[in-house]
């Protein structure tokens, strides 16, 4: 099949730091950063600007740093720091000794913040918050000035060493730059550098209760590590004036800021805010739920690190926003799981198959291919006995037309094994329902091939009754049953599927993964593809989770644009 992948070569990005080093910018230097902040998992989104950041560093032959942003100690935490670590690890980047805090800086953003004080260019501020967004303006409607803007440099400075001794309660005063009330960019109205905040710090412990607004750590932490590309989305290109007048006004060396468009991905949400909402009232199990969009969900549920990686390269980078078919990441899924995950059989909905001319108490192995894409991979023996399991849906009693799985008197192929005919139907007379089938097989047709040329249309997988194991599978569906659930607002919670989740026990595997590894993924042939739970599976209990089913949506999708 075609890949409709973009040249990763061309993008806009990559085109900038190429001119720069035709033009030796920055002494032929290209240092990035991936800068998350500790207040929650990494999810798809941080994966592309991360594969952004690190791959630009890796293929001009610069770094990459890995610096957390961590200036809000309400809501950040160890535990979401070392989440962040593990994920990029997992995807495969290193950032070798340049791995630092925005909290590294806190002493020198203090000094850069007296040093705006003391050229008047900042001042202490009396307002309640409220009252400074009300002071703002709007977008069509200039700000007003705070009556505590002119205060004396000396009485500013005395009020800021306030701030930071404790002196003051939360939320009574901040330390604010002093710009343009009148700007039509409303970032430039005397933001906020500094608030008062008397909560301790998971590196920095109680040695601070004033703490550094995004906006005024960001840039400065650039500068401070000689970023050359400060790569962010677009939401910042309003940002950047203000990052620029920081970097003016205190003298110091300028990152060149690119931003680019944010993943918008369909059926989900990828606002931390709303994923951990998701997490506090239940909705899903934590931030490694498998349906969660958290590299920590995606990786329990059998995605590997490659074909997210390569997800992040097809999808592109641009200037514009875009949703992209949730199919299209599903698609580089099972495009990678294709080539690497072992072949195994699998029945989730047993029902019983007696084969009566089958000698009772024999066993044989069975050859069967690990993966048909590999040669490499071997094979493995799978045992055949007289009572079977294959699928529920794999039999009607009275078919449909085109139906050609079992059926009374209708002969299909055992996958590796014999062709066999279904004689007769056992019912539960209570119920009615179907609780086993009697067929015969013909033994001359071992190996799924007739000596007399012979064809059938179906061929369906089993499992020996006697050699399965028993297995708990979770089928997964999309987290939210509208394609732009962020469209919703507050209401976002409304579109949850109900059905995103389904828990099937009694299943029965091939003995095989009898020693199956955590987080090992096969094929379950004919039904998808398979991880084993690294949180809840056990030796005596196995738990798969489904990564992705057989069906291609986004293949579908690729062939119809390449034949239109």
């Amino acid at each position: 099949m075609a890949s409709s992948s973009p040249d990763v070569t061309q993008d806009f990005v990559r085109s900038i730091v190429r001119e720069d080093l035709s033009n030796n910018k920055n002494g032929g230097k290209v240092i990035t950063r991936f800068p998350p902040e500790p207040n929650g998992y990494l999810h798809i989104g941080h994966a592309k600007s991360a594969q952004l950041n690190f791959g630009l560093a890796a293929e001009y032959g610069g770094r990459c740093h890995l610096r957390f942003d961590d200036t809000n100690p309400d809501k950040e935490s160890v535990e979401y720091a070392e989440s962040i670590i593990r994920d990029l690890r997992w995807l495969g980047w290193d950032w070798g000794d340049y791995l630092f805090y925005a909290s590294d800086y806190f002493d020198q953003l203090h000094d850069y913040a007296v040093q705006l004080i003391k050229a008047g260019k900042a001042y202490v501020d009396d307002l309640s918050a409220d009252e400074v967004r009300d002071y703002r303006g709007t977008l069509t409607q200039a700000g007003r000035e705070s009556p505590y803007r002119h205060r004396p440099i000396e009485e500013n400075l005395q009020l800021f060493e306030g701030m930071r001794a404790g002196e003051y309660e939360e939320g009574s005063r901040v330390l604010r730059a002093k710009i343009d009330m009148s700007s039509g960019n409303i970032n430039m109205r005397d933001p906020v550098l500094y608030r008062i905040m008397k909560t301790s710090h998971h590196r920095t412990g109680d040695k601070w209760c004033i703490y550094p607004m995004y906006d005024f750590a960001h840039g400065q932490s650039d500068s401070l590590e000689s970023v050359t590309h400060s790569i962010c989305t677009m939401e910042y290109e309003d940002h950047r004036p203000l990052y620029d007048w920081f970097l003016d006004e205190l003298g110091i060396y300028h990152s060149q800021q690119i931003e680019f468009a944010r993943l918008n991905l369909s059926n989900t949400v990828l606002s931390k805010r709303r994923l951990l909402s998701l997490v506090e009232t239940g909705d899903v199990s934590g931030w490694d739920d498998p349906r969660m969009p958290t590299l920590a969900g995606m990786r329990r549920r059998g995605y590997t690190p490659e074909a997210i990686r390569s997800f992040c390269e097809r999808i592109g980078v641009a200037k514009r926003v875009t949703t992209v078919d949730i199919a299209h990441l599903e698609h580089c899924v099972r495009e990678d799981l294709n080539e690497r995950a072992q072949r195994a059989m699998a029945v989730l909905r047993p029902l019983k198959v007696i084969i009566d001319n089958y000698p009772e108490g024999q066993t044989e192995d069975l050859e069967a291919v690990n993966n048909p894409e590999d040669e490499g991979m071997g094979t493995r023996r799978v045992p055949f006995s007289r009572m079977l399991y294959v699928e529920r849906d794999d039999f009607r009693e009275h078919p449909p037309r085109n139906f050609y799985r079992l059926a009374p008197g209708s002969e299909v192929r055992l996958r590796y094994g014999y062709f066999i005919t279904c004689t007769s139907v056992v019912k539960d007379p209570a119920t009615g329902e179907i609780t086993e089938l009697h067929c015969t097989y013909d033994p001359a047709t071992k190996g799924g091939h007739a000596p007399d040329g012979r064809r059938v249309r179906g061929t369906i997988h089993w499992v020996s009754a006697g050699h399965a194991l028993p297995a708990t599978v979770r089928l997964y569906d999309h987290l939210f049953t509208v394609e732009k659930p962020d469209e919703m607002g507050a209401d976002f919670r409304d579109a949850l599927n109900s059905k995103s989740l389904e828990t099937l026990r009694g299943c029965q595997v091939e003995p095989s993964l009898a020693s199956a590894e955590l987080g090992a993924i096969y094929q379950f042939e004919r039904l998808g593809y398979y991880c084993v739970d690294a949180v809840d599976s056990k030796p005596d209990a196995l738990v798969f989770n489904r990564a992705v089913s057989l069906r291609d949506t986004w293949a579908r999708i690729e062939r119809s644009q390449e034949s239109g």
